[in-house]
């Protein structure tokens, strides 16, 4: 079974899409949220490859609620082309162990689901964003949660705005970690905390359920802050994108029988 399909992911941030044809991630693209004309534009040009397919699909999946009702309009209008919704339309298939009144984001989700259809055993899923996701699912492919912190860029705004001599800094990964400057040491603080914090929750895991985890890093810091990090043994810019792919898959199984 192979499935033509954009997919685009709504973040808090940027938008990402995917334009798989027959199965085959063969353009992805990012967009800023504040520009919807260039997301606008952005998403009729990835639909280009799929034009002429009489089976693709347009599926979303949005972690801000008025970002995509304003795309969905954008979608109808340019392309012509009945949009679905991931969870509403396209079940997500991954197993959950959750509080009932637990509310979880979509690209937490999706990622999980990419990860375990993939990898088919206990993975530990961290999604360096805006904010900074740590997600665990077992080896039967259940999801139980995880850890949600302060992403980069926020963890060095919050330190310029709540104090008086801080600046604003625009991060890069430090060369060492003691800073012979007020900006290095903002920028050492911030790249050593988050990948301690990553390792202490992944250890912290691997306790409670008695084996080390494979952990695989998305998002668009994850190259920055893991890509020489020994822990973090995969870093898959795409995961949320093939984690929609891997759900109208399964979706379109699951009719045909």
């Amino acid at each position: 079974m192979t499935v033509n399909l954009l997919a685009i992911n709504i973040g808090n941030t940027h938008t990402w899409s995917g334009t798989y044809v027959d199965d085959e991630l063969v353009a992805s693209n990012r967009f800023e949220n504040r520009s919807s004309q260039d997301v606008g534009a952005g998403i009729k040009d990835a639909f280009g490859p799929l034009q002429d397919r009489s089976d693709a699909v347009v599926l979303l999946a949005s972690v801000a609620p008025p970002a995509a009702e304003r795309l969905q309009q954008v979608v109808a209008e340019t392309l012509g082309v009945k949009l679905l919704r991931v969870e509403r339309d396209v079940p997500i298939p991954i197993g959950r162990q959750l509080d009932p009144e637990a509310i979880v984001g979509e690209d937490r989700l999706l990622n999980v689901a990419a990860a375990y259809h993939t990898l088919k055993q206990s993975c530990v899923v961290v999604d360096a964003g805006t904010t900074i996701t740590i997600d665990f699912v077992d080896g039967a492919g259940t999801f139980h949660g995880g850890a949600i912190g302060p992403g980069v860029q926020m963890m060095l705004e919050s330190m310029h705005r709540y104090t008086a001599q801080l600046p604003e800094v625009e991060f890069t990964a430090p060369e060492e970690p003691i800073g012979h400057n007020t900006t290095q040491a903002m920028c050492s603080g911030v790249f050593h905390g988050l990948r301690g914090m990553v390792r202490e929750l992944v250890e912290h895991y691997a306790e409670q359920v008695g084996s080390y985890p494979i952990v695989v890093a998305t998002g668009g810091n994850a190259e920055v802050l893991f890509g020489k990090y020994e822990l973090v043994e995969r870093i898959v810019p795409e995961l949320t994108l093939m984690g929609m792919a891997i759900s109208l898959r399964c979706a379109i199984e699951a009719r045909d029988g």
